[in-house]
């Protein structure tokens, strides 16, 4: 398993944790963070402290996000460049392209 596919696996999962998380947040604070803690006065945590984690999450899986792309990018561009320098030039023969020739004496 190389290192980008590893990238690219830990990719997909923070995609769709980032997803879930905005899609669980309600811009006006009736979503599912108003659920956990709904209704009464003693609650664990509050609405506004879900709404806090949740944002704080999203920035942090975003940035995480970001992070991940560059790395992988960069990887990817470190082994690209790393095979092509592989590559061995002493086997390949490339004949030389065959011209007409031309008769200008016979002309004259």
């Amino acid at each position: 398993m190389t290192t980008f596919s590893i990238f690219l696996i830990l990719i997909v999962i923070v995609s769709f944790l980032l997803v879930v998380v905005i899609m669980v947040q309600n811009p006006k604070g009736g979503g599912l963070s108003s659920s956990f803690g709904g209704g009464g006065t003693q609650q664990l945590g509050g609405v506004k402290k879900t709404s806090d984690f949740l944002d704080k999450s999203t920035w942090t899986l975003a940035t995480l996000l970001l992070v991940l792309i560059l790395l992988s990018n960069i990887d990817l561009m470190s082994t690209g460049t790393a095979q092509e320098s592989k590559v061995n030039t002493d086997d390949v023969q490339v004949e030389a392209p065959v011209t007409p020739a031309t008769d200008n004496d016979d002309q004259e």
